[in-house]
């Protein structure tokens, strides 16, 4: 009879006997798949030197471009906007402090003059706060001349309040500026809005500047907020250009929903690339376009053209 012991011994050879198989079969397959893999590696990274190259040479070419769009902005803009009141109005804490003083720059070169800058503060468009912006705009304090639009809209309020001591109309009223000072101190008590230079006067063109987007469930409330203050501005004034980065062009950005509103669109001008010299150009060209009664959606971004067209008298 086969004991046990024989079944042991069979099940043992089976299993060297496999286990041989397999270190031979490793051995056999190991060559010819590490040398795969090492010439995959090598074409990665010759892939990866390559692509690193091509960078290079785009970031060289992006460097020329831009250098050579700033020093030709100045002569492109010169004269563009000369004795023209700009306001300066940043929509957010992305907006860069550094594109704010180059946007300021460029206006001066183009022969305006920025009379001042302020933030709108994140409480400007929080839905909270809409009862005590509501409650300060109807509360009776207001300076006197000032005419509030028939509705409970917290944002339309204070939109119409401070484009009508802000913008100087295209008639020439200039508000005066105790009515300035009255408001944008209750706004600033409010924590709704900051001023970021020493003085604000009114201006006669709105420059809004923006960056991002909104995010979360009140985003579109948000951008409305924006949006009827921009609209404001633009009405009380000769016009107002919007000015953001690639994203604040996206779907929930202040630019994007400007474009996506054809009326709103075809009165405010938009810009998408204010980060780069064509952009900061593009907008003190798109203020003079303004001024004719002309806007238009300017950048990189879909259906936009590169630049306004600039003057003919402008060298």
């Amino acid at each position: 009879m086969i004991d046990f012991r024989y079944h042991l011994v069979s099940l043992i050879a089976v299993f060297l006997a496999v286990a041989l198989g397999i270190i031979i079969g490793t051995t056999a397959l190991n060559e010819p798949i590490l040398a795969d893999i090492e010439n995959q590696v090598a074409d990665l990274q010759e892939d990866k030197r390559s692509l690193e190259d091509q960078t290079q040479r785009l970031q060289a070419r992006l460097d020329t471009t831009e250098a050579f769009e700033q020093a030709v902005g100045p002569a492109l803009v010169n004269g563009t906007l000369t004795d023209q009141r700009v306001l300066l109005v940043s929509t957010n804490e992305d907006v860069d402090p550094e594109t704010v003083e180059q946007v300021t720059a460029l206006i001066g070169e183009a022969g305006g003059r920025v009379t001042g800058a302020v933030s709108v503060l994140p409480a400007y468009t929080d839905p909270s706060t809409a009862s005590s912006l509501q409650s300060y705009a109807t509360g009776g304090g207001l300076p006197a001349g000032i005419e509030l639009p028939t509705t409970d809209d917290a944002g339309q309020l204070v939109a119409s309040l401070l484009a009508q001591v802000l913008m100087v109309s295209e008639e020439g009223v200039v508000p005066e500026a105790a009515a300035v000072s009255s408001v944008l101190s209750g706004l600033t008590s409010l924590e709704v809005l900051s001023l970021d230079t020493d003085d604000v006067a009114p201006a006669d063109y709105a420059v809004v500047l923006t960056a991002g987007t909104f995010t979360g469930d009140g985003a579109a409330d948000r951008n409305e907020t924006l949006v009827e203050l921009v609209s404001a501005l633009d009405r009380a004034g000769s016009g107002a250009v919007v000015a953001g980065d690639a994203e604040s062009a996206g779907d929930d950005g202040l630019v994007g929903t400007i474009r996506a509103d054809p009326d709103l669109s075809a009165a405010v001008s938009t810009v998408d690339n204010l980060s780069a010299a064509a952009g900061r150009i593009s907008t003190v060209l798109a203020l003079t376009a303004e001024g004719e009664g002309t806007s238009g959606k300017y950048g990189t971004g879909q259906d936009t053209q590169p630049v306004p067209p600039v003057p003919a008298a402008v060298p």
